[in-house]
């Protein structure tokens, strides 16, 4: 019976040694092609070693600036935007409706929808179009000190107005927002271009003349006029129907892209593209005077 080789210490040794050799290369050649795969997937060069620190850098927080923060003035700027032309700065215009109030007795605005046709068409034909483009002009007249155009505007915008509650309104608002901005915000030349208007200032005059003196843009003081001026359409309107506060910020994020079309034609447009085609708007409002029961000043 043949014999069987003895297996000695020596041998396991050397037996163990190749195993854990070969393994060891097994690993490393399958990281080495996941590795390959990797970088060729993603269509790189770049070694393991600089992956890593790479990794590491994007899940540090980027700065400030870099993550859309605003500088001090751009952020004085908003403030004083959210401030002006907000519900609560104190101009009156929760008493008037522009005519609004006679729309819905004569029945032309019944509910959500017909509200919000009757104000699409101030806003972008009428009054609402009109305003923006005299504030627009103030602005850019306030800004290169031309007192000279700045009092042909200011007259021009008066003369505009189609009728007394109307005029009432916009000047008794101008007027309000001019007084309060200067005593809470001192500006620098202010009262020289309100000298130079030469009379009374109306609401849009007034933003203009404010936000340029404050060196705030013209497109941005333009949509926050807007908005504060169709919220106080709304209002109003939601009171007189009535309608409830869902169906008034409804009407609201419906008129967004009719605030944004106006502002656009607005900042481009010329003394000579100034015109209104809402006669219906301009009637209620010379009707107004002589309704009965009113709520409201205009």
């Amino acid at each position: 019976m043949p014999r069987r080789p003895m297996i000695t210490p020596r041998m396991i040794m050397v037996i163990t040694t190749i195993t854990t050799t070969i393994i060891t290369a097994i690993t490393i050649t399958a990281v080495i092609t996941i590795i390959t795969i990797t970088t060729t997937n993603i269509a790189t060069t770049t070694t393991i070693t600089t992956i890593t620190p790479m990794l590491m850098t994007t899940s540090e927080p980027a700065p400030a600036d870099a993550a859309g923060g605003m500088n001090a003035d751009e952020a004085a700027a908003l403030y004083r935007l959210m401030t002006w032309l907000s519900p609560s700065f104190p101009v009156g215009a929760f008493s008037y409706s522009s005519g609004i109030e006679w729309a819905v007795e004569a029945g032309d605005i019944s509910d959500a929808a017909s509200l919000r046709g009757w104000l699409a068409a101030m806003l972008g034909d009428g009054s609402g179009f009109c305003d923006a483009v005299f504030l627009a002009q103030a602005h850019r007249a306030a800004t290169a000190r031309d007192h000279a155009t700045l009092r042909e505007i200011a007259e021009l915008a008066a003369a505009f107005v189609p009728s007394r509650e109307r005029q009432l309104e916009t000047t008794t608002q101008g007027r309000a927002f001019i007084e309060i901005a200067r005593s809470a915000w001192a500006s620098e030349g202010l009262d020289d271009m309100v000298a130079a208007c030469d009379g009374a200032i109306l609401y849009p005059i007034a933003v203009g003349l404010v936000s340029a003196t404050h060196g705030l843009p013209v497109a941005p003081a333009m949509h926050a006029f807007l908005h504060a001026v169709v919220s106080n359409w709304i209002s109003a309107g939601a009171r007189l129907v009535p309608l409830g506060q869902t169906d008034s910020q409804r009407i609201l994020a419906a008129l967004e892209a009719d605030v944004a079309a106006t502002a656009k034609r607005a900042l481009t447009a010329s003394l000579d593209d100034l015109g209104s085609a809402t006669f219906r708007a301009d009637l209620a409002s010379l009707r107004h005077e002589t309704q009965y029961t009113r709520l409201f000043r205009s």
